[in-house]
C-alpha cells in the first residue's frame, strides 16, 4: 500500500497568484500526491444563498466555498438590497431586510455566465411582485432550456413577457400552489419550484422532480425556514405554502462533484489524494465505478483516501440523473480512461455536448471516438434519449504536451489533469471558468506537488 501524504492546502485566498489567470504551463509526468479539502456544494451553496430572500430574518449559511459562481450570486443579492457580510471562513451572514427592485442593466452587469438568476424569479415575486432575468449565460454543454422554469412560474400565476433584453415576470395576483408534472427530473426546474412553491398559496405537487443530495439539502433549508415539505417515493415532492418564512443557520452539504474531481486526478497522474470532508454516502454510484476502473480507497471518519489499486481497466459507464452516474463526473474520468486497458464506453445522457472536451484529448495523444448520436448497447439501463452522445475510448494510450483551450467548467478540470498526467509541457488557457466551481484551484494543485507556471 502506498504511503499517503497529508500536506495540507493553505488557507485564505490562493496565495500569491492574480485575480484573472489566462493561462497555466504544466509540465506533467507527476504524481498528484497529497490532502485537499472540499467545502460546500456550488450548487447547494449558491440556491440556499438565493433562498435567503424568502426569510424575514438574518440567514446563516456555513462552508460557503470562495469561489466566483458564489460571488456573483452575492453580488445579485447585493444588487437586491440584501446586505451580507463575510467572516473569512466561508461563513456568510444574508440579511434580505432591505430587498428592493433592481434594474435590469444592473442585474445584466453581475450575473456575468451564470445562469443563477433565473432562481430569483420566485422569491422575488413574493416579495416584490416583479422580477426580471437577463440574457442567460453557463457552460456550453447543451441546451439547458428555461422552458421548464417559465411553465413553472406560469402555472404558479406569474406573467411572463418575452423582451429583447430579458424577460420580465409579474405577480399582480400573488403565486398559487399548483400541479407540475416535469418533462425531464431537471435540478434547475426543481429548484425554481421549491424556492416559489414554499410561499404560493395552496399545496403544490410536483411530478418527476430531481432528487439529488443537493435538493435534499435545499429542501432542509427550507425546512429550517419554516417551509412543510415532504417527498415519496417516485420523484414526487408536496409543498404547502406559507405565509412567512424566517432566516435560516445551515452548514452547506459537501461538493461531491469537486470530490470526484480530485479522485480521479489520483486515477489518472497514478497518485494518492485524500479528500477531507468527502461522505460516502452520497458518492456510493462514483465509488462503485471508480472500484470498477481498478481504482482503489480508504473511507475514514473526515474524508475519503483516493489511488490506483491495480491495472486500470476499461468500463462502460451512463450518465444519468441522481442516483446515476453524474454527468459532471464522466469529463474527468475519460481522462483516467485514457489510461485503462481496453475499450471504454461513456453514454452520455444528459447534456448534448459534453463530449465536445474530448477533442483536445485526441490531441493530446487519446483514442477517443465521440458518436453525436450515441451508440446502441443492449446491457443499457438508463432510458435512451433523444440528444445523447458516446465516448469509445481505446487504451492505454501515453499522452503528451499540447496546447489547448479550455470549453467548460468540468472540461477545462480535465485538460489540467490530463496535462498533468501527460509527459511533456502543456499549455491550458482560459483556465479561469475552472475557479466559477473549484475553491483554492492552484494552491490545492501546488500542494498536491504539480509542476506549473501561471499566466497572468
Amino acid at each position: 500500500m502506498k504511503t499517503l501524504v497529508t500536506e495540507s492546502v493553505p488557507s485564505g485566498p490562493e496565495g500569491g497568484y492574480p485575480a484573472v489567470v489566462q493561462a497555466l504551463r504544466i509540465r506533467g509526468g507527476r504524481p498528484l500526491r497529497g490532502t485537499v479539502d472540499v467545502k460546500g456544494a456550488k450548487n447547494l451553496a449558491t440556491k440556499a444563498m438565493v433562498a435567503s430572500l424568502l426569510g424575514a430574518t438574518e440567514s446563516v449559511l456555513r462552508d460557503v466555498p470562495d469561489i466566483s459562481d458564489v460571488q456573483v450570486v452575492r453580488s445579485l443579492l447585493e444588487v437586491h438590497g440584501v446586505t451580507i457580510s463575510d467572516d473569512g471562513e466561508g461563513v456568510l451572514r444574508l440579511d434580505p431586510s432591505g430587498a428592493v427592485s433592481a434594474h435590469f442593466e444592473e442585474i445584466d452587469a453581475h450575473a456575468g455566465a451564470s445562469r443563477i438568476p433565473i432562481l430569483f424569479c420566485g422569491p422575488l415575486l413574493h416579495l416584490l411582485g416583479q422580477a426580471f432575468i437577463p440574457d442567460l449565460g453557463g457552460c456550453r454543454i447543451g441546451d439547458r432550456p428555461i422552458d421548464f422554469h417559465l411553465d413553472a412560474l406560469r402555472s404558479f400565476g406569474a406573467i411572463v413577457e418575452k423582451l429583447p433584453s430579458g424577460i420580465r415576470l409579474s405577480a399582480p395576483n400573488g403565486l398559487h400552489g399548483a400541479n407540475i408534472d416535469l418533462p425531464y427530473p431537471s435540478v434547475g426546474a426543481t429548484e425554481q419550484v421549491l424556492l416559489t412553491a414554499v410561499r404560493a398559496k395552496g399545496t403544490t405537487e410536483l411530478r418527476n422532480a430531481a432528487i439529488e443530495p443537493e435538493i435534499m439539502d435545499l429542501i432542509a433549508v427550507l425546512q429550517k425556514m419554516g417551509a412543510i415539505i415532504s417527498y415519496e417515493p417516485n420523484r414526487v415532492i408536496f409543498i404547502e405554502g406559507v405565509d412567512d418564512l424566517k432566516g435560516y443557520d445551515h452548514r452547506c452539504i459537501f461538493d461531491r462533484n469537486e470530490a470526484a474531481s480530485w479522485a480521479c486526478a489520483a486515477l489518472a497522474t497514478d497518485g494518492e489524494i485524500f479528500v477531507a470532508g468527502a461522505k460516502q454516502q452520497e458518492m456510493l454510484t462514483f465509488l462503485n465505478v471508480f472500484r470498477k476502473v481498478g481504482g482503489d480507497f480508504d473511507i475514514l471518519e473526515d474524508g475519503i483516501a483516493f489511488r490506483r489499486g491495480a491495472e486500470l481497466k476499461a468500463v462502460t459507464v451512463e450518465t444519468d440523473v441522481h442516483p446515476g452516474f453524474m454527468t459532471d463526473w464522466q469529463q474527468p474520468l475519460i481522462v483516467a480512461l485514457t489510461q485503462a486497458t481496453g475499450e471504454s464506453v461513456v453514454h452520455e445522457t444528459v447534456y448534448e455536448n459534453r463530449l465536445g472536451f474530448t477533442r483536445a484529448l485526441v490531441q493530446m495523444g487519446a483514442d477517443i471516438v465521440v458518436h453525436p448520436e450515441g451508440i446502441a448497447d443492449p446491457a443499457r439501463r438508463v432510458p435512451r434519449r433523444a440528444l445523447e452522445q458516446a465516448a469509445v475510448i481505446n487504451g492505454p494510450t501515453p499522452l503528451h504536451g499540447a496546447d489547448v483551450v479550455v470549453p467548460d467548467l468540468r472540461g477545462g478540470y480535465s485538460y489540467v489533469i490530463a496535462a498533468l498526467a501527460a509527459e511533456g509541457e502543456s499549455t491550458v488557457r482560459g483556465v479561469d471558468i475552472i475557479r466559477r466551481g473549484y475553491e483554492k484551484f492552484l494552491d490545492k494543485l501546488s500542494a498536491l506537488g504539480a509542476d506549473f507556471d501561471v499566466v497572468a
